[in-house]
């Protein structure tokens, strides 16, 4: 069964519209032995045949970096990177290294995993623990979509 998608309606949330449309232009860069690069809202095959190699059907690729899109210090976001890496470990989840970055440059690249067949709910959790606006989800077609935490 396909979990429902929470609304990621703009309207209601707290995030400003110039930020929202940032997080939808941005790529998200799983650094596999072939790089995947994620878009939301268009399938990804590669993804696809990452769900086949590990057994998952679902995924989320979340950060800890720069919180409610403050910038943070290059040492403060490393060292949040590292609790969130702890945290996926202790859960014994499989985690790829990523990054998102906007195709601009304008706003520093953001360490970041893809983190397979996590649910919805624990991605959801993960990011709100770690004071983020949005995390990318995606179920079983492929498809990363953004996801609204505030």
């Amino acid at each position: 069964m396909t979990p429902q998608l929470p609304s990621t309606a703009t309207s209601s949330s707290r995030i400003p519209a110039d930020t929202l449309q940032a997080y939808r232009e941005t790529l998200f860069i799983v650094h596999t032995a072939e790089p995947i690069v994620l878009r939301v809202d268009v399938a990804n095959a590669s993804l696809l045949q990452l769900y086949r190699d590990t057994g998952a059907d679902r995924c989320a690729f979340i950060t800890a970096c720069n919180p409610r899109s403050q910038q943070w210090s290059d040492a403060a976001n490393a060292e949040r990177q590292a609790r969130l890496e702890r945290d996926l470990k202790e859960q014994t989840l499989v985690i790829w290294g990523g990054i998102g970055q906007h195709p601009s440059g304008l706003w520093p690249g953001e360490p970041s995993f893809l983190v397979m067949g996590i649910s919805i709910d624990e991605a959801q959790a993960l990011g709100r623990q770690y004071e983020q606006n949005a995390i990318v989800w995606c179920g079983p077609d492929a498809v990363p979509k953004l996801l609204l935490l505030r």
